[in-house]
């Protein structure tokens, strides 16, 4: 009798697939660390293509030309597929009709303007594509299977921050992927969705790693391994903190909670599938895949090192009521309806008795429809250009360090996280 195959579901990142020689890297993990398994490939765009194609579209939707930076981003693509497929001209067909594809899409954008309102909707459009590119290079690169997910995992028509349709797009998963599995290897794209009327849209930035987890969560995987350029979860981001700690083991609660404040390893909405499933995730690096990595799962852990977690390109916005009243919960009610109707998600918050302010992720088109809701009710203050860090299980040293010689405009602490915000590069304003 055939032994049945456990099932993984492997995710590699832009810097894993960012060129021919890493593509040929990722082929051998696959080939080393999947012989035994039924095997899940979700891949994100190709190196820094997602900045590209964000470029590429603002063009394009205002009307501007949009030629020379796509025609450098075909060149690349063309070339990572020549240096890999130089033999088999005809494999970079799929290749070709995307990119053809992208271009008939920017050029309708360019001559059709869109309205203004419609820009998160023309967005999942385009910067799709990077994902699309990617997983036809890696899938004819591992000889895999290719698969386009966005018939499967089924949303609601939040653009750029999809909701995923859980029972549509469960029963679509399992309808579908349990033949293709045992047939071999499936790549399929991170960060993307689709609706129901069949329209593309995307799981928030960084949004492969959910992408692998709602999989998993469908297929009941035996677990997710994320493939980084780190040695596993870290206590801060090597590019910015010197003597960083690798997290042997961590559980499914306290990586939650960095997620939530800006930890870059993995996306904030992973970890509450594989939790509810009890799937582990392995963090490790594709740089040195036989290392130990980080096992992240359920279970209890020792006191664990301060985590240090940096989060540029913020705004701190402070609304002051202009007859001097208290700031009332009507008023909070009327400041968070307008928070998030304009999208803008809190990464910190502080009230005292006439003003209150939050520190969110900085947005030119969001904060200024947010200031033409609110500006008739309070004074607004904002600084943008800031810096948020978070250090959860601080201690006095940790908090020492990060603030030595940095002005603080808010600050706040629990009994296990210490944040505040300081000054970068900085352009005020007030209204």
């Amino acid at each position: 009798m055939q032994e049945q195959q456990s099932l993984q579901v492997y995710k590699f990142g832009g810097a894993s697939v960012k060129d021919a020689a890493a593509i040929r890297n990722l082929a051998g993990i696959v080939r080393e660390h999947a012989v035994h398994s039924q095997l899940l490939i979700v891949v994100s765009a190709m190196g820094k293509t997602t900045n590209a194609l964000e470029e590429i579209f603002q063009l394009a939707f205002t009307g501007q030309d949009f030629a020379p930076p796509l025609a450098t981003l075909h060149r690349f693509h063309r070339a990572v597929a020549q240096e890999l497929f130089e033999d088999k001209p005809a494999e970079n067909e799929k290749l070709a009709e995307l990119l053809a594809q992208l271009e008939q899409h920017l050029t309708e954008l360019q001559q059709n303007p869109a309205p203004a309102d419609s820009y998160d909707q023309h967005y999942d459009q385009i910067i799709s594509f990077g994902e699309l590119l990617a997983t036809c290079i890696v899938a004819r690169a591992l000889g895999a299977q290719w698969l386009d997910c966005r018939p499967l995992l089924r949303t609601d028509h939040t653009w750029r921050e999809g909701r995923i349709d859980w029972p549509t797009t469960e029963w679509n998963v399992r309808e579908q992927l349990p033949d293709m599995l045992q047939r071999g290897p499936v790549v399929t794209q991170g960060f993307l969705g689709g609706t129901a009327a069949g329209q593309t849209t995307t799981l928030g930035r960084e949004g492969s790693d959910y992408t692998a987890a709602i999989f998993a969560y469908c297929l009941q995987a035996e677990a997710v391994t994320i493939w980084k350029d780190v040695a596993g979860l870290l206590n801060a981001d090597p590019k910015f903190f010197a003597d960083t700690v690798r997290f042997p083991a961590i559980s499914y609660q306290e990586t939650i909670e960095m997620a939530y404040y800006g930890a870059s390893v993995i996306h904030p909405k992973t970890i509450k599938p594989l939790a509810v499933r009890q799937i582990p995730l392995f963090v490790k690096s594709f740089l040195a895949p036989t290392a130990e990595g980080t096992r992240i799962g359920e279970g209890r852990h020792e006191q664990l090192s301060p985590a240090f977690i940096r989060k540029d390109g913020q705004c701190l916005i402070s609304f002051e009521s202009k007859d001097l009243t208290f700031i009332s919960e009507e008023n909070l009610e009327v400041i968070f309806g307008a928070l998030a109707q304009v999208r803008l998600k809190i990464n910190m918050m502080q009230n005292s008795a006439i003003s209150f302010s939050v520190c969110t992720d900085y947005s030119a088109y969001r904060l200024e429809k947010l200031l033409g809701l609110l500006r008739e009710q309070f004074t607004i203050h904002y600084n943008t250009g800031l810096e948020l860090y978070t250090i959860k299980n601080y201690d006095p040293a940790s908090i020492g360090r990060l603030t030595a010689g940095r002005e603080l405009l808010l600050e706040q602490r629990t009994r296990q996280t210490f944040q505040f915000a300081c000054r970068g590069r900085e352009v005020s304003g007030l209204l």
